[in-house]
């Protein structure tokens, strides 16, 4: 069977991240921008005292991951009307500082203005609120620059508020503002010089999409065809491609919103792995595509689709399984590349799941609404290994970081286990 186009650059992607990105988890999906991270020995089990480094008080729930490089964390954070870019010592979990994003801060349905993550090159760090304020900052807290999104380009239009992370990528930012619920204005896409913050381009990206339907809550994927690089966004019913030079929509896949269902909003984010693209929308359906294509490759790309995937929660891959986690605990495991269903549907325990799964160490890791984190084991057969509870409301995907994982609750950063003998 011929490989799919682009493949093996797909694979050196991952391995160009990794390398660069090792130990670190500088993006909401990791070093990879896939959830996956390739440390070994990380912790099994835990509870509120058990197996617990340290502790940080927080001011309010976030769906933001923390962000991690060396020995800093940051925490997009929200109090009262009040949002701010928290600097924490890795070493012990205390605030080294704390930088003002601005007020406007308001609660939509599940999430505050706080839901972004950060994103760092171990240099800088940058950090967007639901409000459209966006600033950049050195580790010393110094502002670098800071731009109003909202005041430049007009007012977020999402029913549940603005809540995607910017794909950091050497030397620019791209910042998805998908929309439509609640404006007319049309949806774009923008790159960002990150040293400066002028706009290098802004893209609109327009779609049938009616009602609800248009609002996108995703972050970009970032994807190697052949020599090129594509930025990979899904949203308005229709998954497409952009060149990273010019923000040019190369490539279009519908299939979202068969139904034209006008509250078909997309939350999961789109993931690229081996050349494949996968997408969801609300649950049904999810689509797996093959990479190389330009035009319309609703029917020639496409290569395989489910009718029970996730909605909020972003699946996670290696190449050979697909591990999808669906917002009431179901568990399936298919064929990467087929779409087959390597074990029967599982589940785990009862709950609402909004953080997305990692992969490591030969396990995979899924918190729910309630703070229980289940680890079972990655591969053909189903093994619950552990079920970890912190008893604590939790939107946050996990972080991992020389051996050590960092959830974020409501009330607290936990750092556990033990971190890795420095190099």
């Amino acid at each position: 069977m011929k490989k799919p186009v682009g493949g093996l650059s797909a694979v050196l992607l991952v391995t160009i991240f990794s390398i660069a990105y090792a130990d670190n988890w500088p993006q909401w999906r990791g070093p990879s921008l896939n959830g996956i991270s390739t440390e070994k020995n990380l912790p099994l089990k835990w509870s509120t005292t058990e197996n617990i480094t340290w502790k940080l008080e927080t001011s309010a729930w976030s769906g933001a991951t923390p962000i991690i490089w060396n020995n800093h964390i940051f925490l997009n954070m929200a109090d009262g009307d009040n949002l701010s870019l928290w600097c924490v010592s890795r070493n012990d979990g205390k605030v080294l500082w704390k930088q003002s994003l601005g007020a406007g801060n308001v609660k939509m349905r599940k999430q505050n203005m706080s839901s972004p993550s950060p994103v760092t090159d171990g240099k800088n760090i940058w950090v967007l609120t639901g409000t459209g304020i966006l600033k950049a900052f050195d580790f010393k807290g110094t502002e670098i620059w800071a731009r109003d999104i909202q005041k430049e380009y007009g007012r977020f239009g999402l029913n549940w508020g603005y809540a995607s992370s910017p794909l950091l990528y050497e030397d620019s930012l791209y910042v998805p503002v998908l929309h439509g619920m609640r404006t007319d204005e049309p949806s774009y896409l923008l790159r960002i010089n990150k040293a400066t913050g002028k706009t290098i381009w802004r893209v609109e990206r327009p779609t049938p999409a009616i009602q609800e339907s248009p609002d996108s809550y995703i972050t970009p994927a970032l994807l190697r065809n052949g020599s090129a690089l594509e930025i990979v966004l899904s949203g308005g019913d229709c998954v497409t491609g952009h060149d990273l030079a010019s923000g040019k929509e190369l490539w279009r896949a519908y299939g979202l919103n068969p139904d034209n269902n006008p509250f078909y909003r997309i939350v999961n984010s789109p993931l690229v792995f081996d050349g494949m693209i996968y997408a969801g929308s609300k649950s049904r359906p999810y689509l797996a595509l093959r990479v190389g294509g330009r035009g319309d490759i609703t029917n020639s790309h496409r290569a395989w689709e489910i009718q029970n995937g996730p909605d909020v929660p972003t699946p996670v891959t290696d190449g050979k399984y697909i591990y999808i986690v669906r917002d009431n605990g179901g568990i399936l495991c298919l064929d990467a590349k087929s779409g087959k269903e390597i074990y029967a549907p599982q589940r785990i325990k009862p709950g609402t799941y909004s953080a997305s799964p990692i992969l490591a160490d030969g396990k995979v890791y899924i918190t729910n609404e309630d703070g229980l984190t289940t680890v079972f084991k990655a591969g053909p057969q189903f093994e619950i290994l552990a079920e970890n509870d912190l008893a604590d409301y939790c939107l946050s995907s996990p972080a991992i970081s020389d051996g050590q994982i960092f959830l974020r609750t409501a009330k607290y950063l936990y750092c556990i286990g033990k971190r890795n003998p420095q190099k």
